[in-house]
């Protein structure tokens, strides 16, 4: 009898470390997990530059190996066809710190000038974010945050 147990418990360990592996391993395999994305827009003022910036939180079990940002106005071409991650590959990237084991704050800032908002669309503008993970996930937000530029 005693020997019974002792197969089953054997064989019951032997599945639990299975079933924890594949657990694992798809869980390494999750696209990177994007939170708090936030954008504030200052406009210019007489002689002084306004200013866009974004900021998310990003997590990835595997890491992050990049996160790329783009603000566009929502009355254009983009609107109607839909961001995708190809179109994303020529986007700026955001400067991205740890702040967890598996997270990073992620903070892109660009500087507006007078010149800017005379040639720029007014309106409501989005802002698509495309972060990658070190295991080569994606995750695309095409509406991540929005502001208004008057």
């Amino acid at each position: 009898m005693s020997r019974r147990i002792a197969l089953s418990a054997a064989a019951g360990v032997v599945v639990l470390g299975v079933a924890g592996a594949l657990a694992f391993a798809y869980a390494g395999e999750q696209p990177p997990e994007l939170a708090g994305s936030a954008a504030r827009y200052t406009a210019p003022d007489g002689h002084r530059d306004g200013s866009l910036t974004f900021v998310t939180d990003v997590a990835a079990s595997s890491g992050v190996k990049s996160v790329k940002v783009l603000a566009w106005p929502e009355k254009s071409s983009l609107a109607k066809r839909k961001l995708t991650a190809e179109d994303m590959a020529a986007a700026e990237s955001a400067v991205c710190k740890a702040s967890g084991d598996v997270t990073v704050h992620c903070t892109y800032t660009t500087k507006v000038t007078g010149a800017d908002v005379e040639s720029s669309p007014r309106g409501v503008w989005r802002v698509t974010v495309l972060a990658t993970a070190q295991n080569g996930t994606t995750t695309l937000d095409t509406e991540a945050a929005g502001f208004t530029v008057r």
